[in-house]
């Protein structure tokens, strides 16, 4: 008999999901997803080859229903195996979760009121914990913070232009993306290990998007500050702007919730184009508003590189991940020559394919396409607080 880990991540729309078998390496054995909460469920789970294992539908429900479903799916799938523990990705763990914790009564009491500092996804990542909790109360459960990668950052790094008490009451720069990050960091080690602990940029390119410098294989400097909304264009959050942008808003009658829709839903990629926040539909769409979104993309990408390559002293190498980075040769091209004057040039044939290093032999920095894996990273973190 086998012990299983479960890992969760879960938002206002979907539960997403992997199983892992505990082995020496860890052992995916089925994903998926529970889709269009709120409006209509459909839960799918898949097999390591990508083939169907289970399918269904309701018409409404709440949290605590599709746990029930996924859970009793997962036992019955199992068979004679036992699941033992569920790894949470938790968005925000403020100043004092900078590492993976069991998540007892009193981390959730703490984990909640961070919530004013990320309302749109800590409620929800919270949420699953509880609905886990209530149908299976003798389950491990852990959570790992997408903010504790950037924990490394030095304090002018982390500090804002603000007068310093509102500093004391959570006001920095936290940065996200940080399980991905540090999939990343440890897969160099492995790959890429005569670099590894180099000056190293990450781009976590997908519908939410974020740059990382990565130097002596921890986080300096990230794209994303105070919340999610920072830094790079994505598919529909703004990215970096002006606050005097959300003045003239305010002052215009938009209220809190109004504003908060605008940037977080209607900006970005589908805001500029008017089409969609999905990059491939971009790239397939000859409209001016597509191709001037994609532009705006690229270069916002590149800026904040530019950026980032200042905190770590320059760059040694590029890491392109994610939905995107992974898999649009074009976009990596068109980042990495806005970076040409740094010394990068790709290796066209070996970009198009997709290639581990896309790097010119010419180029005075390396560049590879790593896939990130963030539900690998919260299970080997359970097994480790569990064992």
């Amino acid at each position: 008999m086998a012990d299983a880990i479960l890992t969760l991540n879960c938002g206002s729309s979907s539960i997403k999901f992997a199983l892992f078998e505990k082995a020496d390496p860890l052992r995916r054995i089925a994903h998926g997803q529970i889709e269009g909460l709120g409006t209509a469920p459909h839960f799918q789970a898949f097999d390591t080859s990508g083939a169907l294992l289970t399918e269904n539908r309701w018409q409404s429900g709440t949290h605590e229903t599709f746990f029930r479903a996924l859970l009793s799916w997962i036992e019955q799938h199992l068979g004679n195996d036992r699941l033992v523990a569920t790894g949470h990705r938790i968005v925000h763990g403020g100043d004092e979760f900078i590492a993976p914790c069991v998540l007892t009564q009193p981390v959730l009491v703490k984990l909640k009121e961070l919530e004013r500092l990320a309302p749109l996804h800590q409620p929800h990542n919270l949420a699953a914990v509880k609905a886990v909790a209530r149908l299976r109360p003798d389950l491990a459960q852990v959570g790992c913070f997408d903010t504790a990668f950037h924990q490394t950052m030095t304090p002018v790094v982390r500090r804002y232009g603000l007068p310093r008490d509102l500093e004391h009451t959570g006001i920095r720069r936290y940065g996200f993306h940080g399980l991905s990050y540090e999939f990343i960091a440890s897969q160099l080690k492995e790959l890429a290990p005569q670099c590894a602990d180099g000056r190293i940029l990450i781009a976590h390119l997908g519908n939410g998007a974020s740059l990382c410098a990565l130097h002596n294989g921890r986080s300096a400097d990230t794209s994303m500050g105070f919340s999610t909304l920072d830094g790079l264009l994505m598919g529909t959050r703004c990215g970096a702007l002006d606050p005097g942008v959300v003045l003239y808003l305010l002052r215009q009658g938009l209220n809190a919730s109004a504003l908060e829709d605008l940037l977080y839903l209607r900006s970005g990629l589908l805001g500029v184009s008017g089409i969609s926040s999905d990059m491939r539909t971009l790239l397939g769409s000859d409209d001016p508003r597509a191709i001037e979104a994609i532009d705006l993309f690229v270069f916002r990408a590149a800026r904040e590189a530019a950026a980032l390559a200042m905190t770590m002293g320059g760059i040694d190498g590029v890491v392109f991940t994610a939905g995107i980075g992974e898999k649009s040769a074009k976009i990596r091209r068109r980042v990495c020559e806005q970076l040409s004057w740094l010394g990068l040039s790709l290796d066209g044939e070996a970009n198009t394919r997709n290639s581990f290093e896309i790097n010119a032999s010419s180029s005075r920095i390396k560049a590879w396409v790593i896939p990130t894996d963030e539900e690998l990273v919260i299970a080997r973190h359970a097994i480790g607080l569990l064992d």
